[in-house]
């Protein structure tokens, strides 16, 4: 049962990927691109309807197999993320892209790993959901801020991990729901970082630097789950240095994409351009 729950977890990271790749081949070259108007483009929404059948995948998958051999095998995403995403651009990943990939990819493994299990039901009062919301939204406008002072490079890795952070508040709340913590009004609150996120993520993706919104969303979410869940929840945190060790590797990771991966737009189409689909 491990080894198909891993199986599938790895399909699920190429659904998600290419969903991805999809989306951000549509946004990418709008400065403001408008969710009005990319749900009129059948290409962004087979990429939502890919990423909605990676999730589902990734939900089977923890159904059949330990959490410490699925959530390592969504990290492959970033791997098939970028190859799919260079495809449709018309080009090819350079080494040196899919090596500091490779190096981005290996810190969340650890980090992933590193995450203590939580025991028993998760509660969250209220004014736990307020705050919540309130540290992720404005957390989220900071790094909107800060993204307009920045390079194309650093204002798609600043608007992916505000979307990040926002698709983070959003997990911590679903969790606090499935667990039975039930109050309508939460349910109400729901929609809400998640629509932001998913505008920060378009605006991400049409910075044109692919790889640095995808890494910086990857890694954004899951951390910030965790320091919910552990400020809020009263969830463990990882200790000691491997954990610090791992972050590490991430940011390197993500600085090397910065430098790496290059400028895209639709703009400026490669000679070659890949027929649409």
């Amino acid at each position: 049962m491990t080894v198909l729950a891993a199986a599938i977890a790895l399909v699920g990271s190429l659904f998600f990927a290419l969903g991805a790749a999809l989306q951000q081949f549509e946004a990418v070259g709008s400065a403001k691109p408008g969710l009005l108007a990319l749900l009129r483009k059948p290409r962004w929404l087979l990429g939502g309807a890919s990423i909605l059948t990676g999730g589902g995948l990734h939900i089977v998958a923890l159904g059949l197999g330990p959490l410490t051999v699925v959530q390592p095998m969504g990290v492959a995403s970033l791997l098939f993320a970028l190859p799919l995403a260079a495809t449709l651009h018309g080009r090819k990943p350079s080494p040196k892209e899919l090596a500091a990939a490779g190096v981005v990819a290996a810190g969340l493994v650890g980090l992933v790993l590193l995450v203590p299990d939580s025991e028993g039901p998760t509660y969250l009062s209220p004014n736990g959901v307020l705050t919540l919301l309130g540290v992720a939204g404005v957390a989220a406008v900071l790094l909107w801020a800060a993204s307009r002072a920045v390079s194309p490079a650093g204002r798609a890795a600043l608007l992916a991990t505000s979307s990040g952070v926002l698709y983070g508040a959003t997990a911590t709340l679903m969790r606090v729901l499935l667990d039975g913590t039930w109050n309508w009004w939460y349910v109400l609150a729901l929609p809400v970082p998640l629509l932001l996120a998913l505008v920060m993520l378009q605006r991400a993706y049409a910075a044109g630097h692919f790889g640095v919104s995808f890494a910086s969303l990857q890694i954004a979410d899951p951390l910030t789950a965790v320091a919910f869940g552990a400020l809020l929840l009263g969830e463990p945190v990882p200790t000691g240095v491997l954990p610090v060790a791992a972050a590490l590797l991430t940011a390197a990771g993500t600085v090397a994409l910065a430098r790496t991966s290059p400028l895209e737009s639709r703009n400026n189409p490669p000679a070659h351009s890949p027929t649409p689909l």
